[in-house]
């Protein structure tokens, strides 16, 4: 690789994206170019404040400045899929906030768009970087977790306050910091769905989407394997604390996340528990953005916004330099994407597809073809005579 090569980042949404804005300052191989904001006061404010000077309030006039590398997308889910398309039409390499789309149509638009144009996308799904997945996939690759035997994940959320775009909407479109811990831990794919609706949003939101449910939970069957994954996503009605989580059973060890944001995750060898704290990942990243994974955006003396990845720290644990470094790697050739077009389009599909088998009494859906790859699911078999296999084990990791 040039080491001296730069790319030039263009973001487009200012809210949460305004977020990465500093990482892409600081990365070494990253020139934080241009910025978008319909808003011009929103555009102005946060120019201002980061010393960018290239601002557009027309997404397609910044579609054609030749200058920009990259455009990390950062706005409303329903704009994504347009979004997307248009950027890799135009000749930019393009990361792209969760969820990949809202209709499993538009998925494969974007799926048809990067294998066309044969540009780099990459779904920015935070729970595949953040410290917990991180730590729990390193124990699964050591042969630490023994054989997995069942995952399941959950995201509970109370959307009150947030735009009315999310009023209704089913649980499912917008489940992908559930479903993919499950499927990227071992690199499997989902193969088929079957869900369950249950409860009841609030009769004013029921129109908008024609969505009832309170809370929808999935089963998914992973492809060419005997392990599956239970997922469960709220955004209405629920008395829940905020959590997104994941819980990894295996043959030896098993991980579960903490019920509150104030407990400690678990680790079961065999049937006794301990309490761990889960270390961070910063040393995987250039020295330069390291501190990104412990802080926000903000400097010293100022007030921490209230956006819930900062109240879990670090920016959805600490996953945000994770994040813009990958994108940057993959479009330089240095890295795979991931989740790629077709990776992310199993995810998000997943999600859309299990809304589908609510909304039909608990059908079994199929993902289609074209949201499979060739590659194949990291087994860490264990030898099932040697069960129970964790009074051999003397260290807690």
């Amino acid at each position: 690789m040039n080491s001296h090569k730069k790319l030039n980042v263009g973001i487009v949404g200012l809210e949460f994206g305004a977020e990465f804005i500093p990482i892409y300052q600081a990365h070494p191989h990253a020139e934080m170019y241009a910025i978008c904001q319909r808003t011009q006061t929103k555009l102005d404010e946060v120019g201002d404040k980061f010393g960018i000077n290239v601002r557009y309030t027309d997404y397609d006039k910044m579609l054609k400045d030749p200058n920009i590398d990259v455009i990390h997308v950062n706005t409303p889910l329903q704009l994504h899929a347009d979004q997307v398309v248009a950027a890799l039409e135009a000749g930019k390499h393009v990361g792209c906030t969760i969820p990949m789309a809202t209709s499993v149509e538009d998925c494969k638009r974007i799926v048809d768009a990067q294998s066309r144009t044969g540009l780099v996308y990459m779904m920015m799904e935070t729970t595949l970087y953040s410290r917990e997945f991180l730590f729990v996939q390193d124990l699964y690759r050591a042969g630490r977790l023994g054989k997995i035997q069942f995952l399941r994940s959950s995201h509970h959320q109370d959307m009150s306050g947030w735009p009315s775009y999310w009023d209704g909407m089913p649980p499912m479109y917008n489940a992908t910091h559930a479903i993919a811990p499950t499927l990227g831990l071992a690199g499997h794919q989902a193969e088929s769905v079957q869900a369950l609706g249950s409860g009841s949003v609030f009769e004013s939101m029921k129109a908008q989407y024609g969505s009832p449910y309170a809370i929808e939970s999935t089963h998914i069957r992973f492809l060419d394997s005997d392990v599956g994954a239970e997922v469960t996503r709220h955004l209405w009605a629920v008395a829940r604390e905020y959590r997104e989580s994941f819980d990894a059973y295996g043959a030896v060890r098993s991980f579960e996340w903490s019920q509150t944001e104030s407990g400690s995750h678990l680790i079961y060898l065999g049937e006794s528990v301990h309490e761990i704290e889960v270390p961070d990942f910063a040393d995987r990243l250039p020295k330069e953005i390291q501190s990104f994974t412990r802080a926000g955006v903000y400097g010293e003396g100022e007030t921490e916004e209230s956006h819930r990845s900062f109240v879990q720290g670090g920016g959805h644990g600490g996953s945000h330099p994770h994040l813009a470094d990958k994108l940057v790697m993959a479009v330089l050739g240095e890295q795979e994407a991931y989740p790629n077009a077709v990776q992310a389009a199993n995810i998000t599909a997943s999600g859309i597809l299990s809304h589908a088998s609510a909304m039909s009494g608990g059908e079994r859906i199929y993902l289609p073809d074209w949201t499979l790859s060739d590659r194949q699911p990291l087994n860490i078999e264990l030898d099932n005579d040697l069960q129970p296999a964790w009074k051999n084990e003397t260290a807690i990791l």
